[in-house]
């Protein structure tokens, strides 16, 4: 039995970590931080049941929810299923119905509200031409450019957004062929790709935590806040601040896996390609925000989205329902605070440029002018730096292959999707295929 050491628990590394462990090796995973999760993690205790983002998932996302399932997620009380909807508060916007595919993306365009006839046919006939064209374009082109053909509604309503949720990326820098790949598989894909799962655990509940549970029944370990500082080359295999492994598989962040690759060469390493650490490096990087507030009201549904502009940066808003434990000091006995029923809405900012207070008071202004809550209470501001990789066109990503025997996953490894948790997750998959199994 080989011995594998995972760096990195967040979903790439416990996905690594089950399918490694699935194929026989021993495997043990470094996490340095106290929580697993990595970008997609349960904040503190005092905030229990909210997260450090915003995240959902939607019904391609097969190779997660099928992991979910193996390590004992129960995936009906876990995620809450609905049709994709990109409902405005004003009653304007697009929904499918639960149809078979193709009909459902077509009978939403159809009956889109505040689309008059003329939007509509520029949707289909775009629609079509990707389809003929096999959800193929060329490299260079950006999301901006393939929509010039699109009424401005059509391109403010719904490119716009799905553009800025899926890949975290502005319109007019984002990958057109990466966003023509996820319409491919969410949006025309076969019967529930579209539909959307809403968390309604914490993300760290909603995977790491079940996979480590899984992986300490079938004999891996998981060792939580120790940040590894030193990957070297040793008999065959490597060694994790000194200790030996037969295979070394970096499920951390690029830039700490750049870290360990780069002083690891530096150290004597013959790396079968020296751009790899270049590679990571070079990635720019997307924030994202989640902006929590408390309001009396609930939403007309789970999940909407806004209108955005200048001074409103927020795409969607999520109604995540009463706070799971007591709210923050200072907030447990604030005035007006004495109504129990007071619920969380969580508004995302994709591709945010604002600071911090700043952000917050503009999403504050713009949840009172759309939703018309006048009672909105800020919570807190969550602002994940570097979220996601900027997903522009023809980027060229990391390898999942560094070495023999050293290997990366990751949502920025080279791949089909953007970074998302589908991304990631087989991400890992594919790096964990690649482990060839050695002598103990």
């Amino acid at each position: 039995m080989s011995r594998v050491a995972v760096v990195g628990g967040g979903w790439a590394g416990m996905a690594a970590a089950v399918q490694a462990c699935r194929a026989g090796h021993a495997v043990t995973v470094f996490e340095a931080a106290r929580s697993l999760g990595g970008r997609a993690r349960a904040l503190t205790e005092a905030m229990a049941g909210l997260d450090n983002g915003q995240h959902i998932l939607i019904g391609a996302y097969t190779e997660t929810l099928g992991l979910m399932a193996l390590v004992g997620v129960d995936l009906d009380a876990a995620l809450q299923r609905r049709t994709l909807s990109l409902r405005y508060p004003d009653g304007g916007g697009l929904v499918l119905p639960r149809w078979p595919a193709p009909l459902d993306a077509l009978a939403g365009i159809l009956t889109a509200r505040g689309w008059d006839w003329r939007d509509k046919l520029s949707l289909l006939r775009a629609a079509l031409s990707w389809k003929r064209a096999h959800f193929e374009c060329a490299p260079s082109l950006t999301v901006a450019r393939m929509s010039q053909t699109l009424r401005a509604r059509v391109v403010a309503e719904f490119v716009e957004p799905l553009c800025l949720s899926a890949l975290n990326t502005p319109m007019a820098q984002a990958s057109a062929q990466v966003f023509l790949r996820v319409l491919r598989d969410g949006l025309l894909g076969p019967a529930g790709s579209s539909h959307l799962l809403l968390p309604q655990y914490d993300l760290s509940r909603l995977f790491p935590d079940a996979a480590a549970r899984w992986l300490l029944a079938h004999g891996g370990e998981v060792r939580r806040a120790h940040r590894v500082q030193e990957l070297a080359p040793h008999a065959g295999g490597w060694t994790l601040d000194g200790e030996p492994f037969d295979t070394v598989l970096l499920a951390c962040a690029p830039w700490d896996a750049a870290r360990l690759v780069e002083e690891c060469d530096g150290a004597g390493a013959q790396f079968a390609d020296g751009s790899w650490a270049a590679s990571a490096r070079a990635l720019r990087h997307e924030a994202i925000a989640t902006v929590y507030a408390l309001s009396r009201h609930r939403l007309a549904q789970p999940m909407l989205a806004l209108r955005s502009g200048p001074g409103a940066p927020a795409q969607f808003v999520f109604d995540r329902g009463l706070p799971r434990r007591a709210l923050p000091p200072g907030l447990e006995h604030s005035p007006g605070n004495d109504d129990a029923q007071r619920v969380v809405l969580a508004f995302v900012v994709s591709a945010c440029r604002e600071e911090r207070d700043a952000l917050s008071q503009q999403v504050m202004a713009q949840g009172r002018a759309q939703l018309g809550l006048d009672d909105l209470e800020l919570l807190q501001t969550v602002v994940e730096r570097r979220a996601t990789f900027a997903c522009t066109p023809g980027l060229q990503r990391p390898a999942a292959y560094i070495a023999p025997g050293l290997l990366a996953c990751g949502d920025y490894v080279e791949g089909p999707y953007p970074a998302t948790l589908e991304g990631a997750v087989r991400s890992a998959t594919a790096a964990a295929a690649l482990m060839t199994p050695r002598a103990a």
